[in-house]
């Protein structure tokens, strides 16, 4: 409580000293505008008494060469005076008429002269006074030129300036507005492509799943009427083939591991210190916080920078959680690593911090630029330095892009959301080629190892250039010695991060191939492991360490070795006569295909048979017919009758030798085949329908394939789009959460604005009524001095009197 009280009573003490000093400064600045007034008054008042100065000067020049010519004009008037009274003595004496006209001439000529010097004078104070006005006009069309020519100054540069700015948001906006339209027309393009694939992968799907349910039917009656051995005793063993614990694998991961927390906690080290110095000099450079007040933006830039170990430490931490989790009996694989899932949150937040301030560093370097004594070198480094903060973003974006790829909870996840991660993340063309053609973890570790020899080209990069920078500002004359001592902390925390970052990217490039190899795998198969052989492979080696320890726990009963034996004999004698009763079947199936066709071929030899003996038993009542024709007639007949016969012999000879080449027509389970049984194609029927038979067995077989291969594409686009979808669901619900939190916090600006206007208001009129009451109550001292100044100097002279006295 006495700390508060304490504390406040400062406070009210600043206040008031606050408040007495503003005054003050009200005071002060009053009287600076009175004297500046009075000045100008006065200046205006020297002005004035110059012009009348020279004015009067030129009035007694112009009245002196007046006076000069009317001095000649008089001398001139004397003398014709004295010619005409010479003229006129003489002529006294002939009268008195010349006398009078001479008078008479005299008195006109005096009044003429008086008329011109009257007139002289006149048009002599109206050219004066013409003359005053002209310079009068003069000087002041004059003054309002200056004013008007560095008003039209002023707001000229107004204009560049704005136009300049102006035209550089207009480029920006419209290489924005290009980009965008160019990316809002892939994504339509890729949405189309989407939608095609979508439909056609549903009716593949369709189409695969009837079939599919059909192969399903048949493989299950199958198995149903073929398989005669099943063990359903133990199903975890037959459902999984485990592989065995690896323990040098484990060493080596635990290894590793270690030194990668090594070097994950000289990277948080220095991070902080970039972070903590970062905020040391926004609070000294461009403006000293100690002197006047830095701007609204550094002061939030301050504030962010403020909280980087919240952001920073959680890496350090989780990152040790997952050390701590990799021991000696435990299985560790990316499926089974549940602690790479914290550190890639943590690692996505810091990430999202770092994009939360990249815009405020861009302001501050701005603003730096913008100070008075800022060279163009120096604006040329901080423009370098605002890409290379861009560049680290981005690189720390694509590894967040990464771990967290690697963090999914599955293998069979990852599968998934391989080709949903290439889509999102930008720039991620090495994911797109090599993870969709591996389809494995090999190709993300790969890129991953790239990034972080790209970070740490970047970071090399970012500390050559602060570097450069920091030697620029050495020779400014405003650097103090706080500002150096700042800059020199910062480029050595620049370089412990240029050499954590160095050491973690070769640290991954040499473990690379330990990464990508697969420490566990089922025998007889290339696919990794998954978390319930995991727990089996685990579950599997307790037991072994407590049979071997002889801890005796209750385990299901073993086979003895002999009937084990036994049972093997019997299994493998079963084989053997199924593999032989399979290979009699086959033969067998042969054997009445074979007969089967045989006998189509042997009713067709006999109906070709009863053809050829009706035609006998036809030709032989013919040769009957005309034998006895033969006998009845005369010995000519007999022997036309007798050539006759010889031809028919001939014809009969002919058409047996005929009749073994008619065509035969063969069937069989194949088709039919029409053939001509010679000599030289006797086997050609067995040849040709073995090859019929071998061409459509291998057609078969490609078609199985194909079945095989629209089937796991049809799977694939399946999954494809329903993560598609669930991510396009989620990305609804942020932006809609995201939009009313920008809607309240619109709001709540909206409040506060209102709020510091008032305050500012209040504050105002506070502080005007307190300057006016302290000018009142200066002016009341001032005359209160003034009185007791006068008391005290008729004090003194009374005094003076008395003691004179």
């Amino acid at each position: 409580m006495a700390n508060v009280t304490d504390l406040q009573a400062k406070y009210t003490k600043l206040a008031q000293e606050y408040s007495k000093l503003r005054a003050q400064n009200q005071v002060l600045k009053k009287a600076v505008v009175d004297e500046q007034a009075n000045s100008s008054s006065l200046k205006e008042q020297l002005k004035q008494r110059d012009q009348s100065l020279r004015k009067q000067e030129q009035e007694m020049d112009s009245l002196s060469f007046r006076n000069q010519q009317l001095a000649k004009r008089v001398e001139l008037l004397q003398e014709e005076l004295a010619a005409s009274e010479a003229k006129g003595k003489k002529g006294k004496s002939k009268g008195d008429s010349p006398s009078q006209h001479s008078l008479q001439t005299k008195s006109v000529f005096d009044e003429d002269l008086q008329k011109k010097i009257e007139e002289n004078e006149r048009l002599h104070i109206q050219f004066y006074e013409a003359d005053e006005q002209h310079r009068r006009q003069e000087a002041e069309l004059r003054t309002r030129l200056e004013e008007m020519e560095r008003d039209s100054e002023q707001h000229q540069t107004v204009v560049n300036g704005l136009t300049a700015k102006y035209s550089e948001t207009i480029e920006r906006l419209q290489s924005d507005k290009a980009r965008l339209e160019v990316k809002t027309q892939t994504l339509e393009r890729e949405a189309k492509e989407c939608r095609i694939r979508t439909e056609e992968c549903q009716q593949q799907l369709g189409r695969c799943q009837s079939e599919l349910n059909k192969q399903v039917k048949q493989s299950s009656s199958v198995i149903q009427e073929k398989v005669p051995f099943n063990d359903t005793k133990f199903s975890d063993y037959n459902s999984l083939n485990v592989p065995p614990h690896n323990r040098r694998h484990q060493l080596k991961a635990r290894d590793v591991a270690g030194q990668a927390l090594s070097f994950i906690q000289d990277l948080v080290a220095a991070l902080l210190n970039f972070h903590s110095y970062t905020e040391q000099r926004v609070h000294i450079y461009p403006l000293d916080s100690s002197i006047e007040p830095i701007s609204p933006l550094n002061q939030r830039f301050s504030q962010y920078l403020h909280e980087n170990a919240a952001y920073v430490r959680p890496l350090e931490d989780s990152f040790l959680q997952l050390y701590q989790s990799i021991t000696e009996d435990t299985v560790t694989v990316l499926e089974t690593v549940i602690k790479l899932k914290t550190f890639a949150d943590n690692f996505s937040s810091y990430t999202h911090f770092l994009q939360k301030i990249l815009p405020y560093q861009l302001k501050s370097l701005e603003e730096e630029c913008e100070a008075p004594l800022c060279t163009a070198a120096l604006t040329a480094k901080n423009q370098e330095l605002q890409s290379d903060m861009k560049r680290v973003t981005s690189v720390f974006e694509k590894l967040q892009n990464y771990i967290n790829l690697l963090a999914l909870p599955s293998r069979l996840t990852f599968e998934l959301y391989l080709p949903f991660f290439c889509v999102c993340v930008r720039d991620v063309s090495g994911v797109r080629q090599d993870a969709m053609a591996q389809s494995s973890t090999s190709a993300v570790f790969t890129q991953l190892a790239a990034c972080l020899h790209s970070l740490h080209d970047a970071v090399v990069e970012m500390s050559k250039h602060y570097n450069q920078k920091a030697s620029l500002e050495q020779e400014l004359p405003t650097v103090t010695q706080k500002l150096s001592t700042t800059t020199e902390c910062l480029l050595g925390s620049l370089g412990s991060l240029t050499s954590s970052t160095g050491k973690l990217a070769t640290f991954f490039s040499n473990n690379l191939d330990f990464f990508t190899s697969s420490g566990y795998s089922p025998r007889g198969s290339t696919l990794g492991l998954n978390p319930l052989q995991a727990e089996c492979m685990l579950a599997n080696k307790k037991k072994a360490a407590a049979y071997i320890c002889a801890i005796k726990k209750p385990r299901p009963k073993s086979v003895p070795y002999r009937e084990a034996l036994s049972n093997r004999r019997i299994l493998t004698s079963s084989t053997e006569s199924r593999e032989g009763l399979t290979q009699q079947v086959q033969q067998s199936q042969e054997k009445i295909a074979r007969l089967e066709q045989e006998k189509e071929h042997w009713l067709l030899e006999a109906q070709l048979g009863k053809v050829r003996l009706e035609k006998e038993n036809q030709r032989i009542a013919d040769l009957e017919v005309q034998l006895a024709a033969v006998l009845a007639g005369s010995p000519n007949s007999h022997a036309a009758a007798a050539s006759t016969l010889a031809q028919s012999h001939e014809e009969a000879e002919i058409e047996q030798k005929t009749a073994g080449k008619e065509t035969t027509l063969c069937t069989s389970l194949v088709g039919m085949l029409c053939t001509t049984p010679t000599v030289e194609h006797v086997g050609d029927e067995e040849s040709r329908e073995q090859l019929i038979k071998t061409h459509y067995m291998t057609r078969v077989a490609e078609l199985t394939t194909q079945l095989q291969v629209s089937d796991s594409k049809a799977v694939h686009f399946h999954s494809e789009c329903r993560a598609l979808a669930k991510r396009l669901a989620i990305a609804e619900k942020s932006r809609e959460t995201l939009s009313e939190e920008v809607k309240l916090a619109n709001q709540k600006i909206t409040h506060l604005q209102d709020e510091l206007t008032t305050t500012k208001r209040s504050y105002e009129d506070q502080l005007s009524m307190m300057s006016d009451h302290l000018c009142s109550m200066n002016d009341t001292l001032s005359k209160q001095r003034e009185e007791i100044d006068t008391l005290k100097l008729g004090s003194k002279g009374n005094a003076k009197k008395n003691k004179g006295r």
